[in-house]
């Protein structure tokens, strides 16, 4: 590229957040591959925890913001702990250490033990207010045993990398992969908000420099904290199941070759003709949060073809959008105006185009839309001083962008939308059904 590593002032880190990873504190090896953010083995995990306290599935989110569900860390580990001998042995015996992927690679790379906030804030084990861990969560997981990373701001320096081409090159900067989109997206004032179609989806709302906590089904998580300087925290909507149900109808059903093929297909057709797909392959985060929700498509006829359902793949992701988005207005109780999109989906100007219709609203995209790796990259370069503050961002990332406006009816759109919760409601109580 033209370019030597002496050239590179700081190195920032943006991962899957919720992915959790064990190993030796003697060898630092892994004890068990790491179980992803969208692996849904801890159901029965889930149920038994909430079934702890009157809370149920409540019971931490005073403390944390966050319910017990499939999705985050500590539910994880404790799968780990109750399931896996190796992992059982290691706490045993106090050589037990869990961290998410940017621990592990801070870890490996530099030898420092750490976690930044954003991360921390993903395991239903950091106190929310103080940033630090709680020991009530800890005690309710039965992790007292479990060496845990110390917690970190999202833009300081961690260590060096102690080896390699990049030796003695700092890693300053370290956010969850959505909350480094938020930061990509300069969504730095309260209000501001960002939505990145990847795998799944997720749209973040800043809310400024105290967490709100959700009465509509969303998460309060911390956003990003700089340096000594207050956090800020934000409300998040979680879809678990957008750009992954592309790669279902190309891998599962070989429907499709590729993303293309899809938007090619679904622009042949200007309706869905009353099909929807709602993606539960897993279950349904925000804001409906059913784990016993399955993959589901409704509304099919003999007139119905594949164009149909490429296309109701395509809106599926912009109804659960505009689910969270309606959520986020209640509790904000500010309605959002123009919605900023990044993320491999977000390439499809069909898509981009669906997402206003159903919204309502403007969708504002970014010429380049890789902001997750350009929000770590904010991160490392402030705390190293290439930026001295956020002004000095504004015209970062700032050419090329395109706004889409909607272009139905509010009738055409309550109707669709009405269709859509119609659907949700049938792709209910499928998991377990078999059982029962």
């Amino acid at each position: 590229m033209g370019h030597d590593a002496t050239d590179i002032e700081a190195v920032g880190i943006t991962n899957q957040r919720e992915t959790v990873v064990t190993w030796d504190s003697l060898t630092g090896q892994p004890l068990y591959p790491a179980i992803v953010w969208s692996d849904a083995r801890t159901v029965e995990t889930v149920d038994s925890l909430s079934k702890k306290t009157e809370k149920g599935v409540d019971a931490l989110r005073d403390i944390c913001g966050l319910p017990l569900t499939t999705y985050f860390s500590a539910v994880k580990l404790r799968w780990l702990l109750d399931n896996i001998p190796v992992v059982q042995q290691a706490e045993n015996e106090n050589r037990l250490c869990a961290g998410t992927i940017d621990s592990w690679l801070i870890y490996n790379l530099t030898g420092a033990f750490v976690t930044d906030v954003t991360n921390a804030s993903r395991t239903m084990l950091m106190d929310i207010r103080s940033l630090n861990w709680s020991p009530k969560a800890t005690e309710f997981f039965g992790f007292e045993n479990v060496t845990l990373p110390r917690i970190v701001s999202s833009s300081e320096v961690y260590g060096s990398f102690s080896q390699g081409s990049l030796q003695g090159v700092p890693i300053a900067g370290c956010l969850g992969d959505q909350q480094s989109a938020l930061v990509g997206q300069k969504c730095f004032n309260k209000g501001d908000a960002k939505n990145t179609y990847g795998t799944g989806c997720f749209m973040l709302f800043n809310t400024g420099e105290s967490p709100v906590f959700s009465n509509h089904g969303l998460l309060t998580t911390v956003g990003y904290k700089f340096g000594d300087s207050d956090p800020a925290y934000a409300l998040e909507g979680s879809v678990a199941v957008a750009g992954s149900s592309i790669n279902w109808l190309r891998d599962n059903l070989g429907v499709i070759s590729d993303a293309a093929h899809l938007n090619s297909l679904a622009s042949k057709v200007k309706s869905t003709a009353g099909v929807y797909f709602v993606t539960a392959f897993a279950g349904l985060f925000a804001p409906y949060w059913r784990s016993d929700a399955r993959g589901t498509i409704c509304g099919i006829t003999h007139f119905t073809k594949l164009e149909h359902i490429c296309r109701a793949t395509l809106e599926a992701v912009c109804y659960q959008s505009r689910a969270i988005l309606e959520a986020m207005d209640k509790d904000s109780q500010t309605p959002l105006r123009s919605l900023k999109v990044d993320g491999g989906m977000s390439n499809s100007d069909l898509c981009m185009q669906i997402q206003s219709d159903i919204l309502g609203i403007e969708v504002d995209r970014p010429l380049m839309r890789e902001t997750t790796a350009l929000g770590s990259a904010i991160a490392a370069g402030m705390a190293v001083g290439v930026w001295k503050s956020f002004d000095d961002l504004s015209a970062i990332n700032e050419k090329g962008r395109t706004q889409f406006k909607s272009q139905i009816s509010q009738k055409k759109r309550e109707k669709m939308y009405y269709g859509w919760q119609e659907a949700v409601k049938r792709s209910f109580g499928w998991a377990g059904a078999e059982s029962s």
